[in-house]
Protein backbone atom coordinates (compact mmCIF):
# COMPACT_ATOMS: atom_id res chain seq x y z
CA UNK A 1 0.00 0.00 0.00
CA UNK A 2 1.23 3.56 -0.70
CA UNK A 3 0.73 5.69 2.12
CA UNK A 4 2.20 8.67 0.45
CA UNK A 5 0.08 11.61 -0.64
CA UNK A 6 -0.76 13.13 -4.01
CA UNK A 7 0.49 16.48 -5.29
CA UNK A 8 -3.22 17.13 -5.29
CA UNK A 9 -4.03 15.74 -1.53
CA UNK A 10 -0.84 18.01 -0.17
CA UNK A 11 -2.26 21.21 -2.39
CA UNK A 12 -5.31 20.21 -0.33
CA UNK A 13 -3.83 20.21 3.23
CA UNK A 14 -1.98 24.02 2.07
CA UNK A 15 -5.55 24.88 1.33
CA UNK A 16 -6.89 23.87 4.75
CA UNK A 17 -3.48 25.34 6.60
CA UNK A 18 -4.30 28.65 5.31
CA UNK A 19 -8.02 28.69 5.79
CA UNK A 20 -6.81 28.17 9.42
CA UNK A 21 -3.98 30.83 9.49
CA UNK A 22 -6.87 33.43 8.58
CA UNK A 23 -10.01 32.53 10.49
CA UNK A 24 -8.73 31.13 13.36
CA UNK A 25 -8.73 34.38 16.29
CA UNK A 26 -4.89 33.91 17.31
CA UNK A 27 -6.12 33.69 20.53
CA UNK A 28 -8.44 30.98 20.49
CA UNK A 29 -5.32 29.35 19.06
CA UNK A 30 -2.92 30.69 22.44
CA UNK A 31 -5.49 29.07 24.21
CA UNK A 32 -5.65 25.69 22.88
CA UNK A 33 -1.64 25.39 22.54
CA UNK A 34 -1.57 26.55 26.27
CA UNK A 35 -3.78 23.42 26.95
CA UNK A 36 -6.36 26.00 28.19
CA UNK A 37 -10.16 25.57 27.68
CA UNK A 38 -12.28 27.82 25.33
CA UNK A 39 -15.77 29.22 26.14
CA UNK A 40 -19.23 27.58 24.52
CA UNK A 41 -19.28 30.86 22.74
CA UNK A 42 -16.05 30.74 21.31
CA UNK A 43 -16.99 27.32 20.08
CA UNK A 44 -20.12 28.53 18.30
CA UNK A 45 -18.33 31.29 16.21
CA UNK A 46 -15.57 28.94 14.99
CA UNK A 47 -18.18 26.54 14.03
CA UNK A 48 -20.30 28.55 12.20
CA UNK A 49 -16.97 30.14 10.68
CA UNK A 50 -16.46 26.77 9.44
CA UNK A 51 -20.16 26.25 8.04
CA UNK A 52 -20.18 29.57 6.42
CA UNK A 53 -17.55 28.09 4.66
CA UNK A 54 -18.74 24.56 3.69
CA UNK A 55 -16.83 22.98 6.16
CA UNK A 56 -18.70 22.54 8.89
CA UNK A 57 -19.78 18.49 8.69
CA UNK A 58 -17.01 17.57 6.14
CA UNK A 59 -17.43 13.62 6.31
CA UNK A 60 -21.50 14.20 5.93
CA UNK A 61 -23.14 12.98 3.01
CA UNK A 62 -23.12 16.34 0.15
CA UNK A 63 -26.91 16.66 -0.07
CA UNK A 64 -26.52 17.08 4.31
CA UNK A 65 -24.42 20.10 3.92
CA UNK A 66 -21.17 17.55 3.67
CA UNK A 67 -17.89 18.48 1.35
CA UNK A 68 -18.03 15.28 -0.97
CA UNK A 69 -14.77 14.84 0.14
CA UNK A 70 -12.73 11.21 0.02
CA UNK A 71 -11.79 9.83 2.88
CA UNK A 72 -8.33 11.04 2.86
CA UNK A 73 -9.11 14.74 2.69
CA UNK A 74 -11.19 14.07 5.56
CA UNK A 75 -8.41 12.45 7.16
CA UNK A 76 -6.38 15.80 6.29
CA UNK A 77 -8.71 18.07 7.29
CA UNK A 78 -9.17 16.44 10.67
CA UNK A 79 -5.47 16.04 10.77
CA UNK A 80 -4.99 19.49 10.14
CA UNK A 81 -7.46 20.91 12.62
CA UNK A 82 -6.09 18.91 15.42
CA UNK A 83 -2.57 20.21 14.68
CA UNK A 84 -2.86 24.08 14.06
CA UNK A 85 -4.21 23.73 16.93
CA UNK A 86 -8.18 24.92 16.13
CA UNK A 87 -11.54 23.83 17.92
CA UNK A 88 -13.07 20.52 16.67
CA UNK A 89 -16.83 20.91 16.15
CA UNK A 90 -18.88 19.46 19.03
CA UNK A 91 -18.58 15.60 18.36
CA UNK A 92 -21.56 14.75 20.09
CA UNK A 93 -23.87 16.41 17.14
CA UNK A 94 -21.49 16.60 14.39
CA UNK A 95 -19.54 12.87 14.66
CA UNK A 96 -22.20 11.19 16.98
CA UNK A 97 -26.17 11.17 16.59
CA UNK A 98 -25.84 13.56 12.78
CA UNK A 99 -24.51 10.40 11.01
CA UNK A 100 -27.50 8.16 13.01
CA UNK A 101 -30.02 10.64 11.67
CA UNK A 102 -29.02 10.72 8.27
CA UNK A 103 -28.21 7.14 8.23
CA UNK A 104 -31.45 5.91 10.04
CA UNK A 105 -33.57 8.52 10.78
CA UNK A 106 -36.89 9.58 8.90
CA UNK A 107 -36.80 12.61 6.46
CA UNK A 108 -38.02 15.17 9.12
CA UNK A 109 -35.82 14.29 11.68
CA UNK A 110 -32.96 14.85 8.71
CA UNK A 111 -34.52 18.09 7.53
CA UNK A 112 -34.85 19.56 10.93
CA UNK A 113 -32.14 18.22 13.08
CA UNK A 114 -29.05 18.58 10.62
CA UNK A 115 -28.81 21.75 9.39
CA UNK A 116 -29.16 23.06 12.89
CA UNK A 117 -26.18 20.50 14.00
CA UNK A 118 -23.68 21.80 11.21
CA UNK A 119 -24.50 25.25 12.73
CA UNK A 120 -24.58 24.55 16.24
CA UNK A 121 -27.88 25.77 16.37
CA UNK A 122 -28.40 22.96 18.95
CA UNK A 123 -26.10 21.67 21.51
CA UNK A 124 -26.26 17.67 21.70
CA UNK A 125 -25.10 15.91 24.59
CA UNK A 126 -24.64 11.81 24.70
CA UNK A 127 -27.06 9.73 27.21
CA UNK A 128 -25.79 6.55 27.16
CA UNK A 129 -23.98 5.74 30.67
CA UNK A 130 -25.73 4.79 33.70
CA UNK A 131 -24.42 4.01 37.38
CA UNK A 132 -23.93 0.26 37.09
CA UNK A 133 -23.95 0.34 33.20
CA UNK A 134 -20.32 1.74 32.16
CA UNK A 135 -18.58 -0.51 29.89
CA UNK A 136 -21.55 -2.88 30.06
CA UNK A 137 -23.89 -0.55 28.19
CA UNK A 138 -26.42 -2.71 27.15
CA UNK A 139 -27.65 -3.44 30.78
CA UNK A 140 -29.12 0.20 31.27
CA UNK A 141 -32.32 0.35 32.91
CA UNK A 142 -33.41 3.78 32.01
CA UNK A 143 -37.42 3.00 30.87
CA UNK A 144 -39.18 4.37 28.13
CA UNK A 145 -42.76 3.74 28.21
CA UNK A 146 -45.00 3.73 24.99
CA UNK A 147 -48.22 6.06 26.25
CA UNK A 148 -50.33 6.63 23.10
CA UNK A 149 -48.42 9.22 21.16
CA UNK A 150 -45.41 9.98 23.60
CA UNK A 151 -42.87 7.61 25.63
CA UNK A 152 -42.83 8.12 29.11
CA UNK A 153 -38.99 8.10 30.22
CA UNK A 154 -37.81 7.37 33.64
CA UNK A 155 -33.93 6.86 34.51
CA UNK A 156 -30.87 7.85 35.10
CA UNK A 157 -27.67 8.84 33.02
CA UNK A 158 -24.51 9.92 34.24
CA UNK A 159 -20.85 11.24 33.07
CA UNK A 160 -23.06 13.25 30.46
CA UNK A 161 -19.85 15.58 29.34
CA UNK A 162 -21.30 19.12 28.94
CA UNK A 163 -25.22 18.83 29.19
CA UNK A 164 -24.63 21.76 31.20
CA UNK A 165 -25.47 23.86 27.66
CA UNK A 166 -26.97 21.05 25.80
CA UNK A 167 -30.25 22.23 24.04
CA UNK A 168 -30.91 18.11 23.13
CA UNK A 169 -29.47 14.59 24.38
CA UNK A 170 -29.72 11.88 22.60
CA UNK A 171 -30.55 8.64 24.67
CA UNK A 172 -30.36 4.86 24.84
CA UNK A 173 -33.50 3.40 26.69
CA UNK A 174 -34.90 0.29 27.58
CA UNK A 175 -38.37 -0.28 25.69
CA UNK A 176 -38.72 -3.90 25.78
CA UNK A 177 -37.29 -5.03 29.62
CA UNK A 178 -38.50 -8.45 28.34
CA UNK A 179 -35.95 -9.06 25.36
CA UNK A 180 -32.47 -9.84 25.57
CA UNK A 181 -30.69 -7.10 27.00
CA UNK A 182 -29.33 -6.04 23.63
CA UNK A 183 -32.76 -6.49 21.49
CA UNK A 184 -34.55 -4.52 23.84
CA UNK A 185 -33.23 -0.79 23.65
CA UNK A 186 -34.30 2.17 21.02
CA UNK A 187 -33.12 5.02 20.34
CA UNK A 188 -34.61 8.69 21.14
CA UNK A 189 -33.82 12.40 20.72
CA UNK A 190 -35.07 14.42 23.89
CA UNK A 191 -35.05 17.97 24.36
CA UNK A 192 -33.15 18.73 27.34
CA UNK A 193 -35.87 21.51 28.21
CA UNK A 194 -38.58 19.14 28.58
CA UNK A 195 -40.48 18.97 31.80
CA UNK A 196 -39.15 16.26 34.49
CA UNK A 197 -35.32 16.14 33.39
CA UNK A 198 -33.27 17.62 36.11
CA UNK A 199 -28.90 18.24 35.32
CA UNK A 200 -26.77 17.96 38.26
CA UNK A 201 -23.28 18.93 37.97
CA UNK A 202 -20.14 16.36 39.02
CA UNK A 203 -17.37 18.56 40.36
CA UNK A 204 -13.83 16.56 39.01
CA UNK A 205 -10.59 16.39 40.41
CA UNK A 206 -9.07 19.58 39.07
CA UNK A 207 -12.62 21.16 40.32
CA UNK A 208 -13.90 21.69 36.60
CA UNK A 209 -17.33 20.63 35.27
CA UNK A 210 -17.56 19.49 32.25
CA UNK A 211 -19.69 15.94 33.41
CA UNK A 212 -23.04 15.67 35.13
CA UNK A 213 -25.63 13.01 36.26
CA UNK A 214 -29.07 13.87 34.38
CA UNK A 215 -32.30 12.45 35.91
CA UNK A 216 -35.35 11.64 33.96
CA UNK A 217 -38.65 11.71 36.29
CA UNK A 218 -42.16 10.77 33.79
CA UNK A 219 -40.41 12.89 31.12
CA UNK A 220 -42.63 12.91 27.78
CA UNK A 221 -40.61 12.13 24.44
CA UNK A 222 -43.33 12.37 21.66
CA UNK A 223 -42.84 9.23 19.39
CA UNK A 224 -41.79 10.92 16.36
CA UNK A 225 -38.44 11.42 18.03
CA UNK A 226 -37.70 8.00 17.93
CA UNK A 227 -34.73 7.35 15.43
CA UNK A 228 -35.76 4.11 13.04
CA UNK A 229 -37.21 1.25 14.67
CA UNK A 230 -38.06 0.71 18.34
CA UNK A 231 -36.09 -1.93 19.75
CA UNK A 232 -33.20 -1.66 17.23
CA UNK A 233 -31.47 1.10 19.05
CA UNK A 234 -28.26 -1.30 20.03
CA UNK A 235 -27.74 -1.61 16.24
CA UNK A 236 -27.51 2.15 16.00
CA UNK A 237 -25.12 2.50 18.92
CA UNK A 238 -22.76 0.34 17.60
CA UNK A 239 -22.55 1.93 14.24
CA UNK A 240 -22.06 5.62 16.24
CA UNK A 241 -19.41 4.03 18.82
CA UNK A 242 -17.28 2.74 15.74
CA UNK A 243 -17.44 6.37 14.41
CA UNK A 244 -16.26 7.71 17.68
CA UNK A 245 -13.55 5.07 18.00
CA UNK A 246 -11.90 6.52 15.09
CA UNK A 247 -12.25 9.92 15.84
CA UNK A 248 -10.75 9.15 19.68
CA UNK A 249 -7.37 7.94 17.86
CA UNK A 250 -6.95 11.50 17.57
CA UNK A 251 -3.64 11.69 15.53
CA UNK A 252 -3.24 15.21 14.99
CA UNK A 253 -3.46 16.13 18.80
CA UNK A 254 -1.19 13.86 19.44
CA UNK A 255 1.20 15.31 16.79
CA UNK A 256 1.03 18.84 18.21
CA UNK A 257 1.44 17.72 21.80
CA UNK A 258 4.93 16.20 20.82
CA UNK A 259 5.87 19.19 18.81
CA UNK A 260 4.78 21.29 22.16
CA UNK A 261 6.66 18.82 24.30
CA UNK A 262 9.95 19.25 21.84
CA UNK A 263 9.63 23.05 22.04
CA UNK A 264 9.03 23.15 26.08
CA UNK A 265 11.81 20.48 26.50
CA UNK A 266 14.70 23.04 24.82
CA UNK A 267 13.73 25.27 26.99
CA UNK A 268 13.44 23.81 30.61
CA UNK A 269 17.23 22.30 31.69
CA UNK A 270 18.43 19.67 34.37
CA UNK A 271 21.30 21.47 35.77
CA UNK A 272 22.77 22.89 33.20
CA UNK A 273 21.48 20.89 29.96
CA UNK A 274 18.15 21.60 27.97
CA UNK A 275 15.47 18.38 29.53
CA UNK A 276 16.00 17.52 25.52
CA UNK A 277 18.93 15.98 25.67
CA UNK A 278 18.66 14.07 29.05
CA UNK A 279 19.19 10.20 27.50
CA UNK A 280 16.06 9.18 29.30
CA UNK A 281 13.61 11.57 28.55
CA UNK A 282 14.67 11.60 24.61
CA UNK A 283 13.92 7.51 24.66
CA UNK A 284 10.87 8.24 25.83
CA UNK A 285 9.90 10.97 23.03
CA UNK A 286 11.28 8.48 20.38
CA UNK A 287 8.90 5.89 21.76
CA UNK A 288 5.94 8.23 21.71
CA UNK A 289 7.04 9.32 18.49
CA UNK A 290 7.44 5.96 16.75
CA UNK A 291 3.94 4.75 18.29
CA UNK A 292 2.53 7.42 16.84
CA UNK A 293 3.80 6.82 13.53
CA UNK A 294 2.14 3.20 13.70
CA UNK A 295 -1.03 4.70 14.39
CA UNK A 296 -1.10 6.73 12.09
CA UNK A 297 -0.24 4.20 9.44
CA UNK A 298 -2.61 1.94 10.78
CA UNK A 299 -5.21 4.87 10.38
CA UNK A 300 -4.80 5.37 6.56
CA UNK A 301 -5.12 1.66 6.64
CA UNK A 302 -8.63 2.14 8.04
CA UNK A 303 -9.39 5.02 5.76
CA UNK A 304 -8.44 3.06 2.61
CA UNK A 305 -10.70 0.08 3.51
CA UNK A 306 -13.46 2.62 3.97
CA UNK A 307 -14.15 2.61 0.09
CA UNK A 308 -14.92 -0.86 -0.04
CA UNK A 309 -17.19 -1.14 3.25
CA UNK A 310 -20.63 -1.68 3.72
CA UNK A 311 -22.43 1.68 5.06
CA UNK A 312 -24.06 1.91 8.22
CA UNK A 313 -21.40 -1.26 9.56
CA UNK A 314 -18.52 -0.19 12.21
CA UNK A 315 -15.54 -1.22 11.27
CA UNK A 316 -13.83 -3.64 14.31
CA UNK A 317 -10.19 -2.12 13.09
CA UNK A 318 -12.14 1.48 15.14
CA UNK A 319 -11.00 -0.66 18.18
CA UNK A 320 -7.65 -0.75 17.61
CA UNK A 321 -7.33 2.96 17.14
CA UNK A 322 -9.22 3.78 20.45
CA UNK A 323 -6.63 1.39 22.28
CA UNK A 324 -3.65 3.26 20.37
CA UNK A 325 -4.74 6.37 20.12
CA UNK A 326 -6.07 6.62 23.94
CA UNK A 327 -2.56 5.17 25.47
CA UNK A 328 -0.64 8.01 22.89
CA UNK A 329 -2.58 10.98 24.02
CA UNK A 330 -2.18 9.97 27.90
CA UNK A 331 1.65 8.97 26.69
CA UNK A 332 2.33 12.64 25.71
CA UNK A 333 0.35 13.85 29.26
CA UNK A 334 3.22 12.12 30.99
CA UNK A 335 5.77 13.44 28.86
CA UNK A 336 4.72 16.67 29.45
CA UNK A 337 4.57 16.49 33.19
CA UNK A 338 8.34 15.28 32.85
CA UNK A 339 9.02 18.51 31.18
CA UNK A 340 6.80 20.64 33.83
CA UNK A 341 8.72 18.59 36.57
CA UNK A 342 7.77 20.14 40.54
CA UNK A 343 5.94 23.05 39.32
CA UNK A 344 2.94 20.53 38.14
CA UNK A 345 2.28 19.73 42.10
CA UNK A 346 0.39 23.45 42.83
CA UNK A 347 -3.24 23.52 42.14
CA UNK A 348 -4.14 26.93 40.58
CA UNK A 349 -7.91 26.93 38.67
CA UNK A 350 -8.36 28.17 35.66
CA UNK A 351 -11.10 30.75 35.68
CA UNK A 352 -14.35 30.14 34.84
CA UNK A 353 -16.00 32.57 32.27
CA UNK A 354 -14.93 35.52 29.87
CA UNK A 355 -14.92 38.15 32.65
CA UNK A 356 -13.79 35.89 35.75
CA UNK A 357 -11.13 37.78 37.59
CA UNK A 358 -7.73 36.77 37.35
CA UNK A 359 -5.57 35.79 40.61
CA UNK A 360 -3.45 38.36 41.64
CA UNK A 361 -0.94 36.17 42.98
CA UNK A 362 2.26 35.66 40.67
CA UNK A 363 2.61 32.48 38.45
CA UNK A 364 4.32 29.62 40.19
CA UNK A 365 7.06 28.62 37.52
CA UNK A 366 6.98 28.87 33.85
CA UNK A 367 3.19 30.53 32.30
CA UNK A 368 2.03 27.27 31.02
CA UNK A 369 2.81 24.91 33.86
CA UNK A 370 -0.62 25.91 35.60
CA UNK A 371 -2.92 23.24 32.95
CA UNK A 372 -0.06 20.49 32.55
CA UNK A 373 -1.45 18.11 35.57
CA UNK A 374 -5.40 19.00 35.46
CA UNK A 375 -4.96 17.87 31.75
CA UNK A 376 -2.78 14.49 32.78
CA UNK A 377 -5.20 13.38 35.59
CA UNK A 378 -8.46 14.98 33.35
CA UNK A 379 -7.14 12.43 29.90
CA UNK A 380 -6.75 9.23 32.35
CA UNK A 381 -10.63 9.34 30.91
CA UNK A 382 -9.36 8.67 27.21
CA UNK A 383 -8.91 4.85 27.67
CA UNK A 384 -12.41 4.66 29.36
CA UNK A 385 -15.08 6.55 27.35
CA UNK A 386 -16.32 5.03 24.06
CA UNK A 387 -15.92 2.08 25.76
CA UNK A 388 -13.83 1.14 27.64
CA UNK A 389 -9.86 -0.30 26.23
CA UNK A 390 -10.72 -3.87 28.04
CA UNK A 391 -13.48 -3.94 26.14
CA UNK A 392 -12.27 -2.81 23.01
CA UNK A 393 -9.70 -5.94 23.16
CA UNK A 394 -12.41 -8.61 23.52
CA UNK A 395 -14.03 -6.70 20.09
CA UNK A 396 -10.89 -7.23 18.50
CA UNK A 397 -10.42 -10.84 19.51
CA UNK A 398 -13.78 -11.97 18.49
CA UNK A 399 -14.40 -9.67 14.95
CA UNK A 400 -10.87 -9.27 14.12
CA UNK A 401 -8.92 -12.70 15.51
CA UNK A 402 -12.20 -15.19 15.46
CA UNK A 403 -11.25 -16.12 19.09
Amino acid sequence: MDLRFTPEENAFREEVRAFFRDNLDPKLREKLVAGRHFTKQELVDWTRTLNRHGWGVPHWPVEYGGTGWDPVRQYIFLEELQAFPAPAPLAFGVNMVGPVIYTFGNEAQKKHFLPRIANLDDWWCQGFSEPGSGSDLASLKTRAVRDGDHYVVNGQKTWTTLAQHADWIFCLVRTDPTAKKQEGISFLLIDMKTPGITVRPIELLDGGHEVNEVFFDDVKVPVENLVGQENKGWDYAKFLLGNERTNIARVGVSKERLRRIRELASIERIGEEPMIRNPRFREKLAAAEIELKALEMTQLRVIAAERTREKGKPDPASSVLKIKGSEIQQMTTELLLDVVGPYALPYVPEPEGEDAPLSNEPPIGPDWAASVAPTYFNWRKVSIYGGSNEIQRQIIAKAILGL
